[in-house]
C-alpha cells in the first residue's frame, strides 16, 4: 500500500472561553485554519442545511439533507454507469466504469445513521469508480430511529456477504462518517473469512471515541458538525439502549475492539476541524500497535462532510486525489 502521505496538522489559537453545560473548550481560531474557498463551501452548505437542522423532526431533517445533496450533485464522469439491485434484501447501487474492474468496493454512506442513502453519495461513488477502476457498490442500509443499532450494521454485513458471493475480485471497504464506522465494523467482523476485505479507506469516521476529551472538546463547535450533533445522532442510533449496553462491542464502536490484529491494511482520512478527528488517529495507532499496516492522514483546514466540496475547493480536490491514490495503493 502507499505510505507516502505526509501527516498534516497545525497549532490552533487558544482562549479560555467555555460552555460549562457541554464542557466545550473554544480553543480554535477557524478564521486562520480555514481558507476562503472552504468557507464559501461551508456557507453554501449552511444555506441548504442550517446548523439547527437537528432541532427539526427526523422526517424534516431527511428532506433538508436530501435537498442539500441535490444542490451539490456533480453528475457522473463519462463512461460510468449505475444499476440498482438488491443484495439479499438490502438495496444497492452498482457503479461500473470502462475497462475490466480491478476490484470491488463496498461503499457505506455517511449521515449520522439518520439521513442519507443511495442518492446522497451518488456522484461520489460514480467518481470513485471512474478514478480507481473499481466496481463500486453503495449499500442503502436501514436508518435510525426506525431501525436502531444493530440494524445498519446487519445490512452492511449482508451487503458484504452478497458481494463476496457475486464477485471473484479483491474487496475493499470504504465509508465516510457513519459509513466509516460501518466499514470498520465489517472489517472487524469478517476477519478470517474467505474473500475478506484486503483493505479499507475510512473518511472522517466516527469510531466510538471518548466524547469528553481531545477533538470532541477542541472542535466541539466546529463548522459543519458539532459535538452536540454527534451526541444527538448517537442517542437516535441507540434507541432505548445506552452506550454501556454495547461496551466492548466493535460492531457498535470499532475503537472498542480488544484485538486489532489480523485487520486489513487501512488508510484513514480525518478533517482537522472536526470533533471526530481524534477517532481516526487513535484507530490507526491501535492498528499499528497490533502490527497492521495503517496510515493516518489529517487534512489541514478541512471540515466534516468536505467530500461535497471537491468541485469547488482545492484542498478537497487534493484530498480526494489522495483518497483515490490510497485505494490504488491498497490494490498494489
Amino acid at each position: 500500500m502507499l505510505f507516502f502521505y505526509r501527516q498534516l496538522g497545525g497549532l490552533a489559537h487558544c482562549s479560555t472561553k467555555r460552555n460549562e453545560k457541554l464542557k466545550i473548550v473554544d480553543n480554535v481560531n477557524y478564521q486562520d485554519l480555514i481558507d476562503a474557498e472552504t468557507w464559501a463551501f461551508i456557507n453554501r452548505t449552511n444555506d441548504y442545511y442550517p446548523p439547527d437542522t437537528i432541532d427539526a423532526s427526523i422526517e424534516r431533517q431527511r428532506e433538508i439533507y436530501n435537498s442539500m445533496c441535490r444542490e451539490f450533485f456533480g453528475g457522473y464522469p463519462a463512461g460510468v454507469s449505475a444499476l440498482d439491485s438488491s443484495a439479499d434484501g438490502v438495496p444497492v447501487r452498482v457503479y461500473s466504469s470502462s475497462g475490466k474492474p480491478k476490484a470491488v468496493m463496498l461503499y457505506l454512506h455517511g449521515g449520522g445513521f439518520v439521513v442519507g442513502g443511495l442518492e446522497s453519495h451518488d456522484d461520489v461513488c460514480a467518481e470513485l469508480s471512474h478514478r480507481t477502476g473499481c466496481t463500486v457498490i453503495s449499500a442503502d442500509y436501514r436508518l435510525c430511529p426506525e431501525h436502531p443499532h444493530p440494524a445498519p450494521y446487519d445490512d452492511a454485513m449482508t451487503a458484504y456477504r452478497w458481494i463476496v458471493r457475486q464477485y471473484a475480485l479483491p474487496l475493499l471497504l470504504c465509508g465516510d462518517s457513519a459509513g466509516g464506522n460501518l466499514a470498520a465494523a465489517v472489517a472487524h467482523s469478517s476477519r478470517g473469512d474467505t474473500g475478506a476485505p484486503i483493505g479499507q479507506v475510512l473518511i472522517y469516521p466516527g469510531l466510538g471515541g471518548d466524547h469528553t476529551v481531545g477533538s470532541y472538546l477542541r472542535h466541539a463547535e466546529a463548522p459543519m458538525l458539532s459535538t452536540r450533533e454527534i451526541l444527538f445522532y448517537e442517542q437516535v442510533r441507540l434507541g432505548s439502549a445506552t452506550r454501556e449496553d454495547y461496551a466492548g462491542d466493535a460492531r457498535y464502536a470499532p475503537l472498542w475492539e480488544n484485538d486489532f490484529s489480523g485487520l486489513p491494511a487501512t488508510v484513514v482520512f480525518g478533517a482537522q476541524c472536526d470533533p471526530l478527528c481524534d477517532d481516526g488517529e487513535q484507530y490507526c495507532q491501535k492498528l499499528q500497535a497490533a502490527g497492521v499496516q495503517a496510515k493516518w492522514v489529517e487534512e489541514t483546514g478541512l471540515v466534516h462532510g468536505y467530500l461535497r466540496g471537491r468541485g469547488s475547493v482545492q484542498r478537497v480536490r487534493d484530498s480526494f486525489d489522495r483518497i483515490c491514490a490510497a485505494v490504488s495503493g491498497l490494490l498494489t
